[in-house]
Parts: C-alpha cells; structure tokens; sequence
C-alpha cells in the first residue's frame, strides 16, 4: 500500500501531462482544418468574383442591334451599268443604298454633317450584308429589299446600357441628336436586339459589331488537332520505352531528369525554339497552324510522358508476372495487357495537356499567330490565329464593345478548358481500375 500511494502523484502528473498535450494537439488540428476551410472558401470567392466580373461584362456581346431598313436597290443609287454583270455588281455603291435608305426615315436631316451622323447609326457591315445577298440573287436589283443591318457598335453599347446617357455630350461618343434618333427608331419598333450569330460566323474586324471568333476558334481547332497527332503517340511512346523497355542507368536517369524539368520551363522558350527551328530554319509558313501545333507538341509532351508513366507504374506488377508466366514475350505483356489497362490514364493525362496547349498564348506570340486575321483558315497551312491571342488583341482595344467582346471570348474559352477538364475525369472514372 505505501509503495502504491508513493507512485500515484507522480502517475497522475504524468496524465496530466498528457492530457493537456491532446488538449493541445486537438486544438491545433481545429485550428488547421480551419484554417482549409478558411482558405478554401476564400478561393471559391475569388473565382466567383472573377467569373461574375466576366460574365457580368461579356454576356451581352451574344445579343446584337440591328435596325430595319427598306433598302431601294436602284441600278442608279448603285452607279450600276449592266445588272448582270458579276463584276459591276461586286463593285456597286451598296453603302449609298443603305444611307438613302436611312435618310428616308429621317426626311428632315439634310446638312452634310448631320447626314454623316446619322449614317454612322449603322455598321459599315451593312453594305457588305447587302452585296452577298444580291450576288447571290442578282433578280433583287430593281427591287426594295426588307434589310435588317446591324448598328454601330457605339450604338450598341447606348441600347445595353454601356454608355450613361445622363453624361455630358462632350464625354460620350453618341451625341445627343443621334440619341433622339435612336430613340425614334426604338419607338417605331425599327430597332431589335437579337442573337448575335456574327460573333461565332466571322472573322476578326476592326469594327467591333462586325468582329467575330470564328476565324480563332478554327484556328484553335487546327492547331489543337497537329498537337493531339504528334504528342500522344510521340508521348506515350517514349514513356512505354522508358517505363518497360530502357536500361536503368545514368543516361536514362539524365534523360528522366530533363523530361522533368522541361515540363517547368515557361512556355515562352518553346515560342523562341519555335521560332528558331521552324520558321528561321526550316522555313515553314508564319503563323500556320501547323508551325503553332509543333510548339505545342513540345511543350505539351513533357505532360504527356509524365502522366503515361504514372499510368503505367499504377498497373500492378501482378499483371506483368501473369501474362509472362503462361507464356507471353515482353512484347505482348506490354502491348496486350499493360499498355491498354493504362490507356485511361493515359488518355486523361494527354486530355489535361490539351487543355493546357489551348490555352497558352506567349509561344504562339512568337511565331506570328498574333497577325491581324480577317479570313477563317481553311487548312493547317493558312494563316491562323487562335482563341487565346484574339482575347490578347481584343484586350488591347480601347472601344466599350472590344471589352464586352473580350469577356465573352474569355467565357468561350472557359466553356472549352472545362468541357476537356470534364471529360478527362470522365474517362477517368469511367475506365479507370483500382487494384
């Protein structure tokens, strides 16, 4: 008993002791989970800020004005001699049919200036509009055509709300005449908003209501389609060699280091060994898809090759054993049982690399596929540009509707860079084996 009540103190010290340390680590792992979920939250508010910033700013751009206009195609107001003949009808003074067709509404506007002004209202589009749809109709000369033409883009942004019209006409681009005769326009119901299937049907233009993505977004389709045929085969390739087939020692060790290590070199020493070796030396076209596939592919193989590796580590050596013990060559092993139980991983790695190439824009800088492209690329071989150096040229613009255009090539961009992100964890989890 006297032994027993000698040790109790000092048990009991020592419980308490210990007590007081989980106090403490209990606390200071509360602490730490708040502190993640502190940090998380803070994260999804400041993605949901920058998401609202850009939706907020480009989801008017799908909508456009237009304005309806009785067009009289008069081979006079044209300045057009023989209807018939396909040249003269090209060259036909169009934009004089539209204005005349303006100045009808507004019979009372007969100054110079105040004429210009309000034939600013419409977008220089309109007489293009026009000459595709006679060239394609010529029996329309002589005729009133129902033409809806769209506004200006200054004009645009007025009817969405973009300009203050309770600002000094001195710090706006819409003068105050041109606002009453927008808002006569509205009144007679001679002005809509609608779907703005110039955006995705045209090409860049210096005029904002006319500037469009599709010139990039086939761009992006050509080139992205040179990076996928390179880099996948190339990329798992090398990792099937370097995984099953090559020697374990220093030179394999240093070509392993430099795999590594290019896929954290910044993407802009691609551009300049794009520019270097493609185009300074081989001579290959300036800003064709074809040169901007090929920078790519280098820069996203790094990618590749890391993730078919780990998807090749992840199959478990069971398998290999298997398939050599009832008689299978390496070969076979590798090719008939390793290689397509790894191809989900694989596929989702080269899925994540493509997103990435989709979005990089500094090694496409490089080698020309910043060009001002009006025209849609017909093959890998035209010049090109693509989604993320058109949101670059657009950003560097001054007008009100550049910025609307911008954010809505940004949300098109995202739409993109998820629906790959998303397919890769599909496959993922659609395919995917856990051992």
């Amino acid at each position: 008993m006297s032994s027993d009540t000698q040790t109790a103190p000092g048990a009991n010290r020592t419980i308490d002791k210990v007590k007081a340390s989980l106090r403490r680590r209990y606390r200071a792992e509360q602490r730490f989970r708040w502190y993640g979920l502190i940090s998380i939250i803070l994260g999804l508010l400041f993605v949901s800020i920058l998401f609202a910033n850009i939706i907020g700013k480009g989801y008017t751009a799908f909508t456009q004005s237009y304005i309806q206009l009785e067009v009289s195609l008069d081979p006079e107001t044209l300045g057009l001699g023989d209807p018939k003949d396909a040249q003269a009808l090209a060259a036909a003074n169009y934009p004089a049919a539209v204005r005349e067709s303006l100045y009808q509404h507004f019979p009372d506007v007969s100054g110079r200036r105040d004429r210009r002004a309000l034939s600013s209202l419409v977008s220089t589009g309109a007489g293009y509009q026009l000459q595709r749809q006679v060239m394609d109709d010529p029996s329309l000369i002589g005729q009133t055509l129902m033409l809806w033409a769209p506004t200006d883009d200054e004009v645009d942004m007025l009817l969405k709300g973009h300009i203050d019209r309770d600002l000094p006409e001195n710090r706006r681009r819409v003068s105050d005449q041109q606002i009453a005769w927008i808002d006569q326009l509205v009144a007679n119901d001679r002005i809509e908003r609608r779907f703005n299937t110039i955006f995705f049907t045209n090409g860049d233009s210096r005029d904002a209501e006319l500037a469009g993505i599709a010139g990039a977004l086939t761009g992006s389709m050509f080139t992205l389609i040179v990076t996928l045929l390179l880099s996948f085969p190339i990329g798992v390739s090398a990792a099937v060699y370097l995984e099953e087939f090559a020697p374990k020692n220093r030179w394999t060790d240093l070509i392993e280091v430099n795999i590594n290590n290019l896929a954290a070199v910044p993407s802009i020493v691609f551009g300049l060994l794009g520019l270097a070796v493609f185009l300074n030396f081989f001579g290959m076209p300036r800003s064709a898809p074809v040169v901007g596939g090929l920078v790519l592919t280098l820069m996203t193989l790094p990618t590749v090759i890391i993730a078919s590796r780990a998807a090749l580590k992840s199959v478990p050596p069971s398998i290999r054993e298997a398939a050599l013990g009832v008689g299978a060559s390496k070969m076979q092993m590798v090719f008939h049982h390793v290689l397509p139980l790894a191809m989900p991983g694989m596929l989702t790695g080269t899925i994540i690399g493509m997103a990435q190439a989709l979005g990089e824009t500094a090694p496409l800088l490089m080698i020309g596929m910043v060009a001002f492209i009006v025209d849609v690329p017909n093959g890998f071989f035209d010049s090109a540009t693509v989604l993320p150096v058109q949101i670059f040229l657009w950003a560097d613009s001054p007008e009100r509707a550049f910025v609307e255009r911008t954010s809505a090539a940004i949300m098109v961009l995202l739409g993109f860079l998820i629906l790959m992100n998303a397919t890769a964890v599909l496959l993922r989890k659609r395919f995917e084996r856990r051992w």
